[in-house]
């Protein structure tokens, strides 16, 4: 169960006076109640609420910050046909695992593998963002798969198949930005019509234009 606070102790935990937690309270801005003529508050809850409000608005500062033009290259999108989550995932990693930090394949299989047993990164309306940070990475690197048939093994979060897999690779140093990055592909690809034209296309060149002047309007 959730520790139960007092108005006293969440005044401190969060540094202001109680004057103002009972405002807040009053104005619906912080979770929390009387019990009798006293006031209580879970712990859980007010953990959250500071972690909410301490969250990065990445609507409005992540989403205008980073070119993402930048780091679609036409030499790393691909048109392909797999029938598996681990066919082209195990494809997207060949192609992806001699950039310049990684030590060899079996790092980056295993650091994609192991972040997918923790979550699925199907994010749905057919599209998979396969991503990691590793060590010895200093810059952020993007792969982007077309595939031409529904992949339904990849336990995607709204259960449909997953067609478009954009793998990000990052450094251990790099999360802000690579927030910025996993934000604005989302953002991206939300697009019905960027989506539909992109699983349209016939070629490499089509999808990679399709994808930056996409991105120019974000």
């Amino acid at each position: 169960m959730d520790t139960i606070m007092t108005l006293e102790e969440v005044a401190k935990y969060l540094k202001v006076s109680e004057r103002t937690i009972v405002d807040w309270v009053a104005n619906g801005k912080i979770p929390g109640g009387k019990l009798g003529n006293s006031w209580r508050f879970r712990r859980g809850d007010i953990d959250n609420w500071i972690n909410e409000k301490l969250r990065p608005n990445l609507s409005q500062n992540v989403q205008n910050s980073y070119p993402i033009r930048s780091l679609i290259r036409p030499d790393r999108v691909f048109m392909t046909d797999f029938k598996t989550k681990d066919e082209i995932l195990n494809f997207l990693i060949d192609k992806s695992y001699d950039i310049p930090g990684i030590s060899s394949r079996m790092e980056l299989s295993a650091a994609i593998f192991e972040r997918e047993k923790l979550m699925s990164t199907g994010i749905g309306l057919s599209i998979a963002i396969p991503h990691v940070r590793l060590n010895g990475v200093s810059e952020i690197s993007v792969f982007i798969a077309v595939n031409e048939t529904d992949i339904t093994d990849y336990e995607a979060i709204d259960n449909k198949p997953v067609r478009i897999l954009i793998l990000i690779i990052a450094g251990r140093s790099n999360h802000t930005d690579y927030i910025k990055v996993l934000a604005k592909i989302s953002g991206l690809l939300k697009s019905d019509l960027t989506r539909e034209q992109i699983l349209a296309s016939k070629s490499v060149k089509d999808t990679y234009s399709i994808l930056t002047n996409a991105s120019e309007s974000l």
